[in-house]
C-alpha cells in the first residue's frame, strides 16, 4: 500500500471511531427512552405520531406481534412504492414527463428499498419522478433502515431482560429510531453535501450548449447535452447513512452531481459505517455491559481490516497484459475509477460498502481486478455482518456470536452461553436458519441463472467473469446490498423477479428468526458465570468469533469463488488453474 492509501485508510478509522463512540451511547439512549436534547423539540411529534396512529407507546409486543407488526408495515410500504412507480405518469413532479414503470421492474424495485437492499436495475435520471424518488425511494431508505435498528433494539432486550414474554414496541422503535437518529444526522449531512456541490433542485433538466460539437452514432451533429437534476442530496444523504445505497442517477456516487469532490467522497464514504459502528457500543450500553459491544466492533475490524488491504493492493496494481501495452501502472487500475478520486479511495469505497449492506459504488465493480472483485462479492457472501446494515449487521454478528459460544461449548463438554443466557437447542436452530437462508438464496439463484436462457441471456462476458457477474448479483440481493457488477443486464423479467424473491428472503427469512430467537432470550433467567463459562468480552472471543464468521464464508462459497474471480485471477496473471 502507498503512502497515500496508509494516510486515507488510518484518517478514516480516526474519524469514523471518533463519531461512533459518542453517537453509539446517544442511540443507546433513544432506543432506551431516555430523555434526550432532541426530545424537548421532537417529543411533540413523536407522540402525536402515537395519536394519529392509535398506537400505546406503553404497550409491548411478544416477537409474535413485533414480527407481524414488522412484517404488515414492510408489505404496506412495497405496495405503495409499487404502486408510485406505476402510476407517476399521473402524479406531480415529473418535469420529465416519464411514463409507467413496467410490472416487473416495479416490483422487483418496490421489495429492493423495502428490504433495504437498493438493487438498481434502472437509470434513476431516465425512470423515476422527482415524486417517486422523493415519496417513494426516500421515505423506504429512512424506513427500511429504522426497522433494521429496530429488531436489533428487540433483540437486545432479549438478552437484557429477564423472563419476560415482551420484547418492546415496534412502533415506538420505529419512529424513535427515525426521527432521533437518522432524521437530524441526514439533514446535517444533506446540508453538507449540498454545499460541497451535490445537486438539490426541483428544476426540470437543464440544456447546455457543449463547448465542441459532437457527432453522434448516426452521423447527427450534436451541439447540446441534456444534464440531469433533481433533489439528490436529500436522498443521497440517508442513502448512505442508513445503509441503503440506491443512487438518485445511474451511475450512483460516481456521478460527479452525487458526488463531487474529494469531500464529498470522504463525507459519503464516512456516512456508510458510522450507524453501524455505533451501533454495537449501542448495544453493549443496552446490555448493561460495554465491554461486550467494543469486543463485537473489534471482531468486525478483525475481518474488514484484512480484506480492506488486499482490495487496496489488488487495485494498486495493473494487469500484465495492460503492463506489456506500455501502460503506466503506478496509478493503479484506474479502469472504471473516477480521476478525482482514485484507486484506494475507491478499494476503500468498495470495501466499506459492501462490509455494511449499503451497496453505493463510486467506481465500477465489474473492473477491478479479479481479486479486487473478490473482495466485496465475499463480504457479502459472509452475511453483511462486517458492519452490515443499520441494526441489520450487528443482529446478524450476534448470531455469530451465539454460533461460536455454542461451537465453545461443544470444545469443553458444557452448555453454551453468552451475556448470561444458556444456548440450547431452539437458539442454535434459529441461528442457522439466519445463516443458511441467505446463503441458499445465492447459492440455488446463481445456479438457476446459469443454467437457463433466460438467465444467461443477461450475461455480457463469457467465461469466469460472466459467472462472477451473475454470483456477485445474487449475493448482493439475498444479502441485501445491492451492487452490481455492471456487466449484468438485469433489467428482464427473469432478473427482477428471481433477484426480488431472494432480496425478500434475505431480509424477512432473517428477521424472522432473529425475532424467535430474541423472544426465546428475554424468556430465559440468567445464569451466573461459572468457571466454565467462557468470556465473551476477551481477545480470544473476538478472535474466535472472526474466525467463525470466515470459515462459515469459506466453507459456503470457496467453491463458487474459485469457479470466478480465483480462476479469473488465475488466467490474467497466466497461471494455468
Amino acid at each position: 500500500m502507498t503512502a497515500h492509501a496508509l494516510l486515507l485508510c488510518g484518517a478514516y478509522f480516526a474519524v469514523l471511531l471518533a463519531l461512533a463512540l459518542p453517537l453509539g451511547g446517544y442511540c443507546a439512549r433513544v432506543l432506551g427512552g431516555e430523555a434526550t436534547l432532541l426530545g424537548r423539540w421532537l417529543g411533540p411529534l413523536e407522540r402525536g405520531f402515537y395519536r394519529l396512529a392509535s398506537v400505546d407507546p406503553e404497550a409491548e409486543m411478544s416477537w409474535r406481534d413485533y414480527g407481524v407488526a414488522v412484517l404488515t408495515f414492510n408489505l404496506l410500504g412495497v405496495l405503495l412504492v409499487y404502486g408510485l412507480q406505476r402510476l407517476q405518469h399521473l402524479l406531480p413532479l415529473n418535469p420529465q414527463e416519464l411514463g409507467p414503470v413496467a410490472p416487473d421492474l416495479a416490483f422487483n424495485t418496490a421489495v429492493s428499498f423495502a428490504s433495504n437492499t437498493n438493487w438498481q436495475a434502472y437509470g434513476g435520471e431516465t425512470t423515476l419522478s422527482y415524486f417517486t424518488q422523493m415519496v417513494g425511494l426516500t421515505a423506504q431508505n429512512f424506513v427500511s433502515a429504522a426497522t433494521g435498528i429496530a429488531v436489533l433494539a428487540a433483540l437486545a432486550r432479549g438478552f437484557a431482560r429477564r423472563r419476560a414474554g415482551t420484547i418492546g414496541n415496534f412502533w415506538v422503535d420505529l419512529v424513535r429510531a427515525t426521527l432521533y437518529v437518522l432524521l437530524p444526522l441526514s439533514l446535517v449531512l444533506a446540508v453538507a453535501l449540498a454545499a460541497d456541490g451535490v445537486v438539490q433542485t426541483f428544476a426540470p433538466a437543464a440544456e447546455v450548449e457543449l463547448m465542441r460539437a459532437a457527432t453522434g452514432p448516426e452521423g447527427q451533429v450534436i451541439t447540446q447535452q441534456t444534464i440531469p437534476l433533481g433533489p439528490g442530496a436529500s436522498q443521497i444523504a440517508i442513502k448512505q447513512l442508513g445503509t441503503n445505497g440506491g443512487g438518485f442517477y445511474n451511475v450512483n456516487s460516481a456521478h460527479p452531481l452525487e458526488n463531487p469532490t474529494p469531500v464529498s467522497n470522504f463525507l459519503e464514504c464516512l456516512a456508510i459505517l458510522l450507524i453501524p459502528a455505533a451501533l454495537c457500543l449501542t448495544f453493549g450500553k443496552l446490555v448493561g455491559d460495554r465491554k461486550q459491544g467494543w469486543a463485537l466492533l473489534g471482531a468486525m475490524f478483525v475481518v474488514f481490516v484484512p480484506l480492506l488491504a488486499l482490495c487496496v493492493w489488488s487495485e494498486g496494481q495493473l494487469a500484465p497484459q495492460l503492463v506489456g501495452l506500455g501502460v503506466d501502472p503506478s496509478a493503479g487500475n484506474l479502469e472504471g475509477k473516477e480521476l478525482r478520486f482514485g484507486a484506494a479511495a475507491s478499494a476503500l469505497w468498495a470495501t466499506a460498502t459492501t462490509a455494511a449492506s449499503n451497496g453505493s459504488v463510486n467506481a465500477m465493480h465489474d473492473s477491478f481486478n479479479p481479486l479486487g472483485g473478490l473482495v466485496p462479492m465475499w463480504l457479502m457472501q459472509i452475511g453483511e455482518v462486517v458492519f452490515g446494515g443499520a441494526g441489520s449487521g450487528l443482529y446478524g454478528m450476534l448470531v455469530f456470536a451465539v454460533l461460536a459460544v455454542f461451537l465453545a461449548g461443544l470444545m469443553v463438554g458444557r452448555t453454551p452461553e453468552y451475556l448470561g443466557k444458556k444456548i440450547e437447542a431452539f437458539e442454535v436452530k434459529m441461528a442457522a436458519l439466519v445463516v443458511l437462508l441467505p446463503s441458499a438464496g445465492v447459492l440455488v439463484g446463481t445456479a438457476i441463472a446459469v443454467t437457463v436462457a433466460a438467465g444467461r441471456a443477461g450475461v455480457a462476458n463469457p467465461g469466469a467473469h460472466g459467472f462472477s457477474e451473475v454470483l456477485y448479483g445474487f449475493s448482493s440481493a439475498a444479502n441485501n446490498n445491492g451492487s452490481a457488477f455492471a456487466g449484468l443486464a438485469a433489467n428482464s423479467p427473469f432478473y427482477n423477479l428471481s433477484l426480488g424473491l431472494c432480496m425478500l428472503l434475505g431480509r424477512f427469512g432473517v428477521i424472522v428468526p432473529v425475532l424467535a430467537l430474541a423472544g426465546a432470550l428475554a424468556r430465559k433467567q440468567a445464569v451466573p458465570p461459572g468457571p466454565g463459562t467462557m468470556p465473551t468480552h476477551t481477545p480470544l472471543f473476538v478472535f474466535l468469533l472472526a474466525a467463525v464468521v470466515v470459515l462459515v464464508g469459506a466453507l459456503t462459497f470457496v467453491p463458487a469463488l474459485a469457479l470466478g474471480p480465483i480462476v479469473e485471477h488465475l488466467q490474467m496473471t497466466g497461471t494455468q488453474p
